[in-house]
């Protein structure tokens, strides 16, 4: 099979590659490299460096290599900071996202995979089912949730299948450690290794269920040979919630550390939100799950190697106004 993954020299992205490939398949990765690192890609892809904004790359990936599959990773998942980056969130979550919908749909592939997210949720009843009404509270869940409305019209419409996984707080080796902006595991860690402060927002109660990549990449990258995942959502990750206080004990024990902790003004963010998994436990017969210890552990020995990483301003923010102070910070 002839596969694009788009974000495959991301962190997810990475991991589903490895997956395909492992599995015999022929992968053609495209990826801008703003979040991703080259040194992620599985040598037996074909690798494009190129923004899925760019339409006239993307047609021409889709003619030129005969695409059967979709897997659409790439994002900048972001969700606090889209509120700041409206734009620059809808170019790339959105438009760059309907390219590949459209491409899709003119070659006739077969499944397109969609990364999203639990960020459609927002404040909403606990444990998230794919059955209650999404309600995103950040512009990073709105371009999600369109991207799924529009894949389940053009299924309607154009019969293009579809599989939709709903990912939440996923960490594990190859995160971007160097982005202050999002993935509180790896932020903590880069701290940890620069030794700085451990940066809390509010009061540290609030309450997510961390997610080891090896427990979904692997569901993501053989979906398509699940027929009874087409044209399906799923929520994806583990099932225990943890308070960020809960957490930043099982970090300090996985680095041996004892930072300090810098509490700063809560900032506009769903306070508790963890999902229910029984629908995609029940499809791909999952039993077994990584527990945060372990997971933390893994990923903690994959950093103490490859050391922490130079944090930057998002160099694109459009509203200043409400921005948090540390991210106005070098």
């Amino acid at each position: 099979m002839s596969i694009l993954v788009t974000g495959g020299a991301g962190f997810i992205g990475s991991h589903v590659v490895d997956e395909l490939i492992k599995d015999g398949q022929k992968v053609v990765v495209i990826d801008d490299l703003s979040g991703g690192f080259e040194r992620n890609i599985n040598e037996g892809a074909n690798f494009i460096k190129g923004d899925i904004y760019d339409y006239e790359l993307i047609k021409n990936i889709f003619t030129k290599n005969n695409i059967e599959y979709v897997f659409h990773l790439a994002a900048y998942a972001a969700e606090g900071l889209s509120h700041f980056i409206k734009r620059f969130n809808y170019n790339n979550n959105l438009i760059g996202s309907v390219n590949l919908i459209n491409q899709s749909i003119i070659h006739k592939v077969k499944c397109f995979v969609f990364t999203s997210s639990i960020a459609v949720y927002g404040k909403n009843q606990l444990p998230m089912t794919e059955e209650i009404i999404p309600m995103p509270e950040d512009s990073y869940g709105i371009a999600k949730f369109a991207v799924e409305q529009e894949l389940k019209i053009s299924h309607d419409m154009f019969g293009l299948n579809y599989i939709i996984f709903r990912p939440h707080n996923v960490y594990g080796e190859r995160q971007n450690i160097g982005d202050k902006y999002r993935n509180v595991i790896g932020i903590f860690m880069n701290q940890i290794l620069q030794k700085k402060p451990l940066t809390i927002f509010g009061n540290g109660e609030q309450t997510r269920a961390f997610s080891y990549i090896g427990d979904v990449a692997p569901v993501i990258a053989k979906s398509i040979k699940v027929e009874k995942a087409y044209n399906e959502i799923f929520n994806v990750g583990a099932d225990i919630p943890y308070s960020i206080k809960q957490l930043i004990e099982k970090v300090k024990n996985a680095m041996d550390s004892e930072p300090e902790l810098r509490y700063l003004e809560p900032r506009n963010e769903v306070v508790h939100a963890y999902s229910s998994h029984e629908k995609v436990d029940r499809v791909f017969n999952i039993k077994t799950k990584t527990n945060l210890e372990d997971g933390i552990e893994k990923m903690a020995a994959w950093v103490k190697k490859y050391g922490s990483k130079k944090t930057k301003n998002f160099g694109e923010i459009e509203i200043e106004e409400k921005l948090p102070t540390i991210w106005k910070e070098s």
